[in-house]
């Protein structure tokens, strides 16, 4: 296989795990969307930002998944994990919640190169003639 095949592969399969995570998440709290209100308000944050907190994760995800507006949506999705992690999972005596913590972080990371790197070749998103920039 040619390096450029690989490469792009290894984009759109890297993309496609990234983006299910957080698609998967955002249903997942419409599903359950008065427990997740009230675990977020356990924490102190307000429960009217579920609304948002779930539009970033869908439609986040599906941009990751389509390499539309890539570095747009990994600069946001990568604040958002990190911001997770430091509000959900910032209790160090807690093995479980160390492990998750330093997961938000390789997710962030995932997502700062996807930002400097943009989504490869095999992206739905719009092309940019004579550009050579990807989304």
């Amino acid at each position: 296989m040619e390096s450029k095949t690989l490469a792009n592969l290894a984009a759109l399969t890297g993309r496609t795990m990234l983006a299910a995570i957080f698609i998967i998440a955002g249903f997942g709290k419409i599903g359950a969307y008065a427990g997740t209100q009230a675990y977020m308000e356990s924490v102190g944050l307000p429960g009217i930002l579920l609304p948002a907190v779930i539009a970033l994760e869908i439609l986040g995800g599906v941009a990751i998944l389509r390499g539309y507006q890539t570095r747009i949506a990994a600069a946001l999705l990568a604040g958002f994990t990190l911001l997770a992690a430091v509000i959900f999972h910032s209790d160090f005596s807690q093995q479980m919640q160390m492990i998750l913590f330093m997961k938000n972080i390789a997710i962030a990371g995932a997502f700062l190169l996807l930002l400097s790197q943009g989504p490869g070749q095999w992206a739905i998103g719009p092309r940019r003639k004579n550009l050579g920039a990807q989304s």
